[in-house]
């Protein structure tokens, strides 16, 4: 087999693994069954207000910058969703975040996001 034959079978290797990834990727991220639903932002927003807003100010207007929520998707662009399951999950206890899951119902929780999404920063 010529060199040029095996750079071009690595190349195509290593484009399949890429789109493998990439695709794996999509699997992961998480999906909101509230997307769009603007009766589920509204809920989500009073839910945000109940739960939320001793920390991350009523209606997510809080100018701290680690703790503005209207800033998710400045931070972190297409994984904000995968980050926000992630905190809700895990917490981030040394931030003072607590974990959410198995406290609140996964309805309430993405009722809070579908909330934060309507509510996202250009700045």
């Amino acid at each position: 087999m010529s060199w040029k034959c095996t750079v071009r079978l690595l190349s195509a290797a290593l484009l399949l693994a890429a789109a493998n990834t990439a695709a794996a990727e999509d699997e992961a991220r998480p999906v909101n069954p509230f997307a769009g639903d603007a009766a589920g932002a509204k809920e989500g927003g009073s839910l945000f207000n109940q739960y939320c807003s001793h920390c991350h100010g009523q209606w997510a207007d809080q100018g701290e910058r680690p703790r503005d929520l209207r800033r998710l998707n400045i931070r972190y662009g297409d994984d904000a969703i995968t980050m926000y399951v992630r905190t809700i999950t895990e917490g981030r206890l040394d931030k003072g975040m607590p974990v959410w899951k198995g406290v609140l119902p996964d309805e309430t929780l993405w009722k809070i996001y579908t909330f934060l999404t309507t509510v996202q920063s250009d700045e």
